[in-house]
């Protein structure tokens, strides 16, 4: 696929300064890109590798076209074009192609138009497949489970019993949705379980990475709202509920019952507790741990970074010496009172 500068500036908004005439057929680096690809400058300090890339075209801010020495797309926010063109070049093959003979469909479920399942998928009874859902081999759907128009599932996705799935939404190899939440009541040191009769509620344009987890809820449903972005193995607790525009990174966890604001993100190995609300545009920065709602937005830290071993023995020797020392200065300044 090759599509000319021309049709690329109209596609992501750019003013073209070059050959409109010239062809590009992918993305690449600054650094790595040849001839017929693009590439682009989001960050200043790559700027140096501006003067030296190979690539025809660079998508970049207007303060850096002075430094570009080949065709330019200059607009506000380089790296949102490099996302739109990025989609325009997308050679990213389907999931499945028409249905594989193997699949095993249930005789009352509805299919949509251009429907695609691939090999060995299930299909179990009731469910509903919207126009253009794609199917990846190996899939699970359970029973009346929906599933909204241009819905792409990669291979081996598990979609449990009573799942609803909006439209043009992703998911991942691997990923687990409606699988039951964490629910026990003791009885004198014995576990009874405690059915989780909740469903799934995932709305329009959410992406789920590969072998991530949203549990159904136990009684309502965990809730997902529209363009909610979830990275690799994350782990979504029963009944929480996160919502529009929120977006996750690897390793990260939310507990049971909470509540994520519109606009959130949630960096890598960040913990949140169960039953609290966080506000609208928090951001939690790596390895935070959420114990208390947090009512206000703004960014959030807690983790500690990583320091040489000697270092971090003599701050742990100060840590747990807190306390006296906060029991001295009090004494200290009742003394001077």
């Amino acid at each position: 696929m090759a599509v000319t500068l021309a049709e690329i500036a109209k596609h992501i908004g750019a003013t073209l300064h070059g050959d409109a005439a010239l062809f590009i057929s992918s993305v690449g680096t600054l650094k790595g890109a040849s001839e017929g690809q693009i590439s682009f400058l989001a960050n200043s300090k790559y700027r140096i590798q501006l003067a030296e890339t190979s690539a025809s075209a660079v998508i970049l801010h207007p303060r850096d076209l002075e430094h570009c020495q080949c065709a330019a797309l200059v607009m506000e926010n380089p790296y949102v074009g490099f996302a739109l063109v990025a989609q325009l070049l997308d050679d990213t093959p389907a999931s499945a192609s028409d249905i594989a003979a193997t699949a095993v469909i249930a005789d009352d479920v509805e299919l949509g138009n251009n429907v695609s399942i691939g090999a060995n998928a299930v299909i179990e009874s009731g469910v509903k497949l919207a126009d253009d859902v794609q199917i990846g081999p190996g899939s699970f759907v359970g029973k009346n489970t929906s599933i909204g128009a241009r819905t792409k599932l990669w291979a081996n996705v598990s979609i449990y019993h009573g799942v609803t799935i909006g439209e043009d939404c992703l998911f991942q190899s691997g990923a687990v949705i409606g699988s039951d939440g964490f629910g026990y009541a003791n009885d004198n040191g014995k576990w009874i379980k405690i059915p989780q009769l909740g469903g799934v509620v995932i709305g329009n344009r959410v992406e789920i990475g590969a072998s991530t987890t949203v549990d159904r809820g136990a009684i309502d449903d965990t809730i997902l709202e529209d363009g909610v972005i979830i990275d690799n193995q994350c782990q979504i607790a029963h009944n929480v509920h996160m919502k529009q525009n929120c977006a996750m990174a690897g390793c990260s966890v939310i507990g049971g019952s909470a509540t994520i604001g519109q606009n959130c993100t949630i960096a890598g190995l960040v913990g949140v507790n169960g039953h609290i609300d966080v506000a609208d545009n928090v951001h939690l920065t790596a390895m935070a741990m959420v114990t208390k709602p947090i009512t206000e937005p703004g960014i959030y830290s807690s983790g500690m970074p990583a320091t040489t071993n000697h270092q971090w023995r003599r701050n742990a020797v100060a840590m747990r010496n807190l306390d006296t020392f906060n029991q001295r200065i009090k004494a200290l300044e009742k003394a001077n009172k």
